[in-house]
């Protein structure tokens, strides 16, 4: 397994790779700061539109203040989407600052869904903090990711252009597939049993759509046609699926210290996420047993004080039926067909190069 690139001329091996690739991570993490540095002032005006508390309480779950207030410079995530949507508008010949307002779009309405996400989760942790819901309550995080979306759709639509109403249909879709994924994430959570197909449906609207809208958002702003938008979100939707199958990866055997997330957290939350739907599907002693252990847990009311020993068992039926693995491949093979999809599309070959490397730290990624 070949390491990844941590400074130039410094190798360093990634927790969970998923393929066979170096990364120049200086390269990536000065994308992933122009995006950062782009968006923020005008996600932080968009932010400062909101009625108290809700601005406070939006600025607390992006990082920008602590619990009681004070200013802080908090995590406030990997910044990929709005990368995506600066480098898209380049695909399109237009400036980067052409897709600002797209990335900002996209950044809000993500920002909408992990509030309301971890509200219905129950995760307690995010970015090494408490959640907005376990600081400021379940209505203000329900409120705030209501208005985050409001403000994704009003940015967009004050430019008064014609691409921006092209743009915000594209958002709009692509959040309603979010909210599919979402509902059918909850609803197999009572099954015993989700097919490897079900489950690729659901992570595809649940996250493959938002990053399909975010690389295609900026091209549109910047005139490109339909034909380019479409190519380009066939990237973004089947780097989303390699983006979730790490996530996956990480839900079950990342470390807590990078991830930010209690151990086994998928499996508290009784996911079926890839690796336990393929692990399920892959027969064998394995197989069966966790079957069987999952079952008994779905009906049981012991399930939260259950010990760590015991998700533990869990995960190593997981990784022994073959879905950890599994998992990978299917990262590698997502990951192939995003890039393959970029062969669409005529564009600088310093862009081109650009969402290749996007592409692989995606896959590479720790957390």
């Amino acid at each position: 397994m070949s390491s990844a690139t941590g400074t130039r001329g410094e190798s360093v091996t990634p927790a969970n790779p998923a393929i066979d690739t170096v990364v120049d991570t200086a390269d990536v993490t000065a994308l992933l700061e122009r995006g950062r540095a782009m968006s923020a002032p005008v996600l932080r005006a968009a932010v400062d539109r909101l009625a108290p508390p809700m601005d406070s309480v939006a600025a607390y779950h992006f990082g920008w203040i602590d619990a009681q207030g004070r200013p802080a410079d908090g995590d406030g995530g990997k910044a990929v989407r709005p990368a995506l949507a600066l480098l898209s508008a380049e695909v399109a010949g237009a400036p980067a600052e052409t897709g600002l307002p797209g990335a900002v779009a996209v950044e809000l309405v993500h920002n909408f869904s992990l509030l309301h996400d971890d509200l219905m989760d129950g995760d307690e942790q995010r970015r090494h903090r408490d959640t907005v819901w376990k600081v400021h309550g379940p209505a203000q995080a329900i409120l705030v990711g209501d208005a985050l979306f409001a403000l994704a759709n009003e940015i967009l639509l004050e430019l008064g252009t014609v691409e921006a109403g092209r743009a915000a249909r594209r958002l709009t879709t692509a959040t309603r597939k979010l909210i599919d994924g979402q509902a059918q994430d909850i609803s197999y959570e009572h099954r015993e049993r989700v097919t490897v197909e079900e489950c690729l449906e659901m992570e595809g609207n649940k996250t493959g759509a938002l990053l399909a809208c975010s690389v295609s958002i900026g091209a549109v702003l910047g005139g490109a046609d339909d034909r380019t938008a479409d190519t380009l979100e066939a990237y973004g939707y089947h780097l989303g699926l390699a983006f979730q199958a790490v996530d996956d990866l990480l839900g079950i055997w990342g470390d807590p210290v990078a991830t930010g997330k209690q151990t086994w957290s998928d499996l508290r939350q009784r996911k079926k996420s890839l690796p336990v739907v393929a692990a399920l599907a892959a027969g064998g002693p394995a197989s069966e047993r966790l079957g069987e252990l999952l079952a008994a847990d779905a009906k049981s009311t012991e399930f939260a004080s259950f010990s760590e020993e015991e998700f533990a068992a869990r995960a190593a039926l997981i990784e022994e039926a073959g879905g950890r693995e599994w998992t990978a491949e299917e990262a590698r093979r997502q990951h192939a067909v995003a890039i393959e999809a970029l062969h669409g599309v005529d564009m600088p070959a310093q862009v081109r190069a650009q969402l290749t490397a996007l592409a692989d730290f995606v896959v590479v990624r720790k957390r």
